[in-house]
């Protein structure tokens, strides 16, 4: 895998993947970014976010669960002083779809956590993971 990362200006970053995807990266107004687009820490968690619910959505179909959501509510905790690592990380699955089995929600959300998510196993080593969900009913 390969990706480039270009200067743009000042402290914005324009990241270009492989599979021809681009995204603007910028720091704080404080650091003398202009808000132009999220913070590198930031898409680390939206990596493992996503990294994360395509296994849990993926787990559960072959479960034949009639799954119609998934949203990731990832939060962080980074340590004070440089560098700022994540020190904490929690990732909560709120999974919506049709009679939904809880033990299969749990073992897909744990699969993921344990096995699967690649992002998830590599954050855990340098910050404490947790992880919780929960099942709504789809109208």
């Amino acid at each position: 895998m390969k990706v480039r990362v270009k200067w743009v200006e000042d402290v914005c970053f324009m990241g270009e993947t492989e599979s021809s995807h681009a995204v603007i990266m910028d720091g704080s107004p404080e650091i003398g970014g202009r808000n132009l687009g999220m913070r590198p820490m930031e898409m680390l968690l939206v990596g493992m976010g996503g990294c994360s619910s395509i296994d849990v959505v993926t787990i559960l179909k072959k479960s034949r669960q009639a799954i119609t959501n998934c949203v990731a509510e990832i939060t962080a905790e980074r340590a004070d002083e440089i560098p700022k690592v994540f020190t904490k990380i929690h990732a909560h699955f709120v999974v919506t779809g049709k009679n939904l089995n809880p033990v299969q929600v749990e073992r897909a959300v744990s699969l993921s956590a344990e096995k699967y998510c690649s992002a998830s196993i590599m954050l855990r080593k340098a910050a404490e993971m947790t992880h919780s969900f929960e099942i709504q009913e789809a109208e």
